[in-house]
């Protein structure tokens, strides 16, 4: 009798972490469906060609486990496409990882807080002049006397879809405080709502919340750099969450494919990143397209000794899976692709 069919070996199974690799670029495949006979049909294609191939090397682990790592892929970079947004978020939050000692040691006694800021939702087709509106309204809070205590901070902007598929933007901003603010020059929120709603100008009030960044029961007490990594990482998530363009609620009319096309339309070319004051020296990097959308995981910086042993991981549509390949990679050789 013939032998059976080898089973093939998947990503997501040699390394379970690695299985959100799966998980994006299936969502690129249906984002890549989406944008077609679009105006911005060439989005769809570039997602065509998005991460065909992701090749690793082996690294050892404090732990002393060989962990794979990625070294090589090819990404598209289109805006929305949910492998690149999460591959820029993961390079973002490694670079701050990299500062965050910096601040904390230049900075030891000052602290941190998480402040979300909202307008009411608004019609889709109005998403531009809205995010123009809410920056000039965050220039204005940056000089009020509420801010007088902020020494830096990083913000970033996300979109929501609404039940009635109006567009629902917030800022996310990570304020770092002087080492007096939580005594004498504590801001309440109620404070903090009356001067955003202040700067919007508008007779309605604005949904905001604030909270400190503090050590959690399973950090020390004086684990800054912890807490403010979790921070960091809550600011710079997705700008658009990819389940917004794929999965329609009761109430929405407009289907995904319409919903995509103006979201892209109304984000093309506006910022995602900012930041300022005494962040802006150290976190800079993150207002910028990242060059590198490779070299990045969950713990940091990824630099992989070039002679290091690789294996290539292929994108199996009717698999929804990417499964280990047989083709052979040059131990040694550089990166193809990279990013």
């Amino acid at each position: 009798m013939p032998e059976a069919a080898q089973r093939p070996v998947y990503l997501g199974e040699l390394s379970p972490r690695d299985a959100r690799f799966d998980a994006r670029r299936a969502e690129t495949a249906k984002f890549m469906n989406l944008y077609q006979d679009t105006p911005y049909e060439r989005f769809g294609e570039r997602m065509r060609y998005c991460s065909p191939r992701l090749d690793f090397a082996f690294h050892l682990e404090d732990n002393g486990v060989l962990a794979p790592k990625l070294q090589a892929a090819h990404f598209c970079r289109v805006r929305l496409c949910p492998m690149c947004q999460w591959r820029r978020s993961v390079m973002w939050q490694a670079k701050a990882l990299k500062v965050i000692p910096k601040v904390v040691e230049a900075y030891p006694k000052s602290r941190f807080i998480f402040l979300t800021l909202t307008v009411r939702n608004c019609q889709l087709s109005d998403l531009r002049e809205i995010l123009a509106w809410m920056h000039k309204s965050w220039v204005k809070l940056t000089k009020r006397k509420e801010f007088a205590s902020v020494q830096g901070w990083l913000r970033s902007v996300e979109v929501t879809r609404g039940r009635d598929d109006t567009a629902h933007p917030h800022y996310h901003a990570l304020l770092m405080v002087k080492p007096g603010y939580f005594g004498g020059n504590y801001i309440k929120q109620s404070d903090w709502t009356d001067a955003w709603q202040s700067c919007l100008g508008v007779d309605y009030t604005p949904v905001l919340d604030v909270r400190s960044v503090r050590p959690g029961k399973r950090e020390k007490a004086d684990d800054d750099g912890v807490v403010m990594l979790a921070a960091i990482c809550e600011t710079l998530k997705y700008s658009v969450k990819p389940s917004d363009c794929l999965g329609q609620k009761p109430g929405q009319r407009m289907s995904n494919q319409e919903w995509l096309v103006e979201l892209t339309s109304q984000l093309t070319k506006t910022r995602a990143i900012a930041t300022g004051g005494i962040l802006k020296d150290y976190l800079k990097e993150l207002e910028a397209e990242p060059d590198d959308l490779v070299h990045a995981d969950d713990s940091g910086l990824i630099d992989v000794d070039e002679s290091s042993p690789r294996i290539g991981f292929g994108w199996r549509e009717n698999l929804n899976r990417y499964v280990l390949t047989e083709e052979p990679i040059a131990i040694g050789a550089r990166a193809k692709g990279r990013c």
